[in-house]
């Protein structure tokens, strides 16, 4: 079983930026890909970006390409969203997700993949 609790959401300008984390508890936090996904009112939930197990491989969708950057410290078992410049059309609540696909070199780009989730914490882009 593995639990995830993300913070760093909040308020900010467009333009500006935020850094998601998220901590993982148990031991076998390196053995699972990791994901950031987002759900807005307006759109269901999708993916953002992953990580795999090693931090070799990363994936990003297409609308955060050049601006979000996902990243991992396996000796502390978070994994970390850099977002920045950020517009009002990142507004959403974000998700940590943890998919155990061993040590796959391919990043897990569907949500089904992925075994267990965070809460989510919101993060609101004003223009």
């Amino acid at each position: 079983q593995v639990q995830l609790v993300e913070s760093g959401g909040g308020l900010v300008q467009a333009g500006g930026s935020l850094r998601l984390s998220c901590v993982a508890s148990g031991r076998t936090f390196s053995s699972y890909a990791m994901g950031w996904f987002r759900r807005s009112p307006k759109k269901e939930r999708e993916f953002v970006a992953g990580i795999t197990w090693s931090g070799r491989s990363t994936d990003y969708a297409d609308s955060v390409k050049g601006r979000f950057t996902i990243s991992r410290d396996n000796a502390k078992n978070t994994v970390y969203l850099q977002m920045n410049s950020l517009k009002p059309e990142d507004t959403a609540v974000y998700y940590c997700a943890a998919a155990n696909v061993g040590t796959a070199v391919v990043v897990p780009g569907d949500l089904r993949e992925y075994d267990y989730w965070g809460q989510g914490t919101q993060v609101t882009v004003s223009s």
